[in-house]
């Protein structure tokens, strides 16, 4: 897949993706880019300027909230937790997601007859 249409089909489902990432338990930025990288078998590659904004973001609706702690390598790092109203959007987007994939689908599906 070309880099235009991964970051396309990125932007439009970051949100999503990052609150999925975050349903598995709390991770600092680098711990979401790594899960989404390693969880797509390396389709998705996902650089600091498009998750950052996404994590303000979904923090600002308050989907997500952040703390600071330490990580495992003794650095301060701000870890990102879903909150019970992101548990519900992402439910939503979820559901959105099968609806809108299944309909593409279906047009795919299509043949002249």
């Amino acid at each position: 897949m070309s880099d235009d249409a991964r970051n396309d089909l990125l932007q439009g489902t970051l949100d999503m993706l990052v609150l999925k990432t975050l349903q598995l338990g709390p991770m600092h930025g680098w711990g979401v880019t790594e899960l989404l990288q390693r969880g797509s078998a390396d389709v998705l590659q996902v650089g600091q300027g498009s998750l950052y904004p996404a994590l303000y973001r979904l923090e600002r609706q308050r989907f997500i909230k952040s703390s600071w702690q330490t990580t495992e390598n003794n650095r301060r790092a701000r870890y990102y937790a879903l909150t019970p109203r992101g548990r519900t959007r992402l439910a939503d987007e979820r559901a959105n997601w099968v609806r809108m994939s299944r309909a593409i689908e279906m047009i795919l599906q299509l043949s002249s007859t």
